[in-house]
């Protein structure tokens, strides 16, 4: 491979740039998959160790996926029914230059969804439009044998992103932090493209918590969906079970576990690329296992998951139950583990877009909305949406800034879900201090918590100034404001944690009259006009809530200003006596 590496490397320097990429060149290429010279064709026994060393070329040794590393492996992959391999050759060098792939069965079994992955192109033939051929390649084979073609794309480099939307694929949804590469990680992005009958068979009216509706709505029209959507505000949680004893699955309580029909073949909340029903030696060989919960000897449910102790990731892929008390302490008791036990850096859940119930119960233990998947699983005689739900146990970084749109759009939304949900955790905190959420239920202080963005400041900066107009409000979570009036020369109040600040202007839609500065560093939770607008009008029972609490918090703050001025008065009077005497 070396010496035809640095052969092929001798050709490349003797081609000119009108060889390469002239019109007549690209409009061949748009119009049969072919550039001359290139050939793209399924991979054979004798491409391993090329296709091997592309892999090494492109990646070096720390590649993400080891097993393209591993010659067997590539053997395995080549000749599996479940697996479609395609290289470009090189056909005057006879020389394999790049290579691409598709897992055809990467959701249960006959749900016909395929994963288009692992395109590489050796770093001295990129440029030449072999990327766009692979793509090309693998949808022409197997656009008559899926329903859903899907991508999780690199966004480092925005390649994988731009080539994935130019042949069809649309933007759904974002990962942060899936990827392991070297000593880092990287988030991806989730696109999808339906074939065939696939948006025929949809179900319609998909019932989804309100922090899924702007994504969903945003993925649905990437992929040329209405929105059909049906916000469920109503539906509650799966309760909290106390006193199950937690297992582990072994060989003895399979068939045990077999027996229960609710939850592993009817009224599914979770969908995965494993089913119980496989067999528990399958189930061992893929490291995959389940989580039992017994009370009194007996089963009350189960949750089976696969750790990839590699890309430190846990996926769950099915739940079982006969008691819907285990279901919140299951999900809880594997978030542990994966966080105190495992090191996992990402929990992945793909859940049904028609059971709210359990979307309610992951977005409560700390589950963003990450993916809207429509038309992604089989069930019956149709095809459901699912909304890939997850949970990232590491610190979050920026995304980079030349992630292509629309998916750039996509990522924002997600990125803006887990500031949301890093904001109803620190109130979590001070909930009981914070005077707005008085006389609410937890799903009711959730529902608002989930509306507020999160902000810092640091000491001395401003939340707003005298004469500015109002947008926000705010609830202070650490930290201390003062409050300050024009012209004169110390505070007239201050504003701690748990109290709300702003919210005159921001109900009265008048410009403020006093600024607002901060003490110290402050931490604190943002409410936009616009999202308590929406808020009220989807829940008029928070709303009165809501004009309750601020209300009753502005007359305890027109109380101590009043204390403060007959305070100030009294001191006044007192010198003024003083220095009459």
């Amino acid at each position: 491979m070396v010496s035809g590496g640095e052969t092929v490397r001798g050709r490349r320097a003797g081609w000119s740039s009108r060889d390469c990429h002239n019109g007549e060149d690209e409009r061949l290429m748009q119009q049969t998959g072919k550039r001359e010279g290139i050939e793209i064709r399924e991979a054979r026994e004798a491409d391993i160790p090329q296709i091997r060393e592309v892999f090494l070329a492109s990646y070096g040794p720390d590649y993400t996926y080891p097993e393209f590393y591993d010659e067997r492996c590539l053997k395995k992959l080549v000749f599996g029914d479940d697996t479609l391999v395609l290289v470009a050759e090189d056909t005057l060098a006879g020389q394999v230059v790049g290579s691409a792939s598709v897992v055809l069965e990467i959701g249960a079994y006959t749900d016909l969804v395929g994963e288009f992955g692992r395109l590489v192109v050796h770093p001295d033939w990129r440029g030449r439009g072999i990327g766009k051929l692979l793509m090309k390649g693998r949808i022409d084979r197997v656009r008559n044998r899926l329903h859903v073609g899907y991508v999780e794309a690199r966004v480092v480099h925005p390649f994988s992103v731009r080539i994935a939307q130019r042949f069809g694929f649309a933007p759904v949804g974002y990962v942060p932090l899936k990827l392991r590469y070297g000593s880092r990680r990287e988030d991806l992005a989730v696109l999808v493209q339906h074939f065939g009958s696939s948006l025929d068979l949809r179900r319609n009216h998909p019932r989804i918590i309100p922090e899924a509706y702007r994504l969903a709505g945003t993925a649905m029209e990437n992929v040329g969906l209405d929105l059909d959507a049906v916000v469920d505000e109503v539906t509650p949680s799966y309760p909290q079970g106390e006193h199950f004893e937690i297992q582990e699955l072994t060989q003895e309580g399979y068939s045990s576990l077999l027996r229960i029909e609710r939850g592993r073949v009817r009224k599914r909340d979770i969908y995965g690329p494993l089913r119980l029903h496989y067999g528990f030696f399958k189930l061992a060989t893929s490291r995959s296992g389940y989580l039992l919960a017994r009370q009194d000897g007996r089963i009350a449910g189960a949750v089976g998951f696969t750790h990839d102790d590699h890309e430190n990731l846990v996926r769950v892929f099915e739940l079982i139950c006969l008691r819907e008390e285990s279901v919140r302490f299951l999900l809880g008791e594997l978030v542990r583990r994966a966080r105190d036990e495992m090191a996992v850096a990402t929990i992945e859940i793909d859940v049904n877009a028609h059971a709210p119930r359990m979307q309610r119960t992951l977005l409560e233990l700390g589950f963003v909305p990450a993916a809207f998947l429509p038309a992604m699983a089989f069930e019956q005689v149709e095809r459901l949406d699912l909304i890939k739900m997850t949970r990232v146990l590491l610190p979050l970084r920026p995304p980079p800034l030349n992630i292509p749109s629309p998916t750039g759009e996509v990522a924002q939304l997600v990125l803006g879900a887990y500031a949301q949900r890093e904001v109803l955790s620190r109130i979590g905190v001070v909930v009981d201090q914070v005077g707005l959420f008085e006389g609410m239920t937890q799903e009711q202080v959730r529902r608002v918590a989930a509306m507020f963005s999160y902000r810092s400041f640091e000491p001395g900066s401003k939340a707003f100034s005298w004469g500015e107009s109002s947008e926000e409000m705010f609830v202070v979570l650490d930290g201390k404001f003062a409050i300050q009036m024009p012209g004169a020369s110390d505070h007239v109040g201050v504003v701690a944690p748990g109290e709300c600040l702003g919210e005159v202007a921001f109900l009265s839609e008048v410009p403020h009259s006093a600024s607002a500065v901060a003490l110290s560093a402050v931490e604190a939770g943002v409410l936009t006009r616009s999202n308590l607008a929406q808020l009220v009008r989807q829940r008029p029972d928070i709303g009165v809530i809501l004009y309750q609490n601020v209300a009753k918090g502005l007359g305890d703050k027109l109380c101590k200003a009043d204390s403060l001025w007959v305070s100030g008065r009294d001191r006044h009077r007192g010198w003024y006596r003083a220095a009459k005497k």
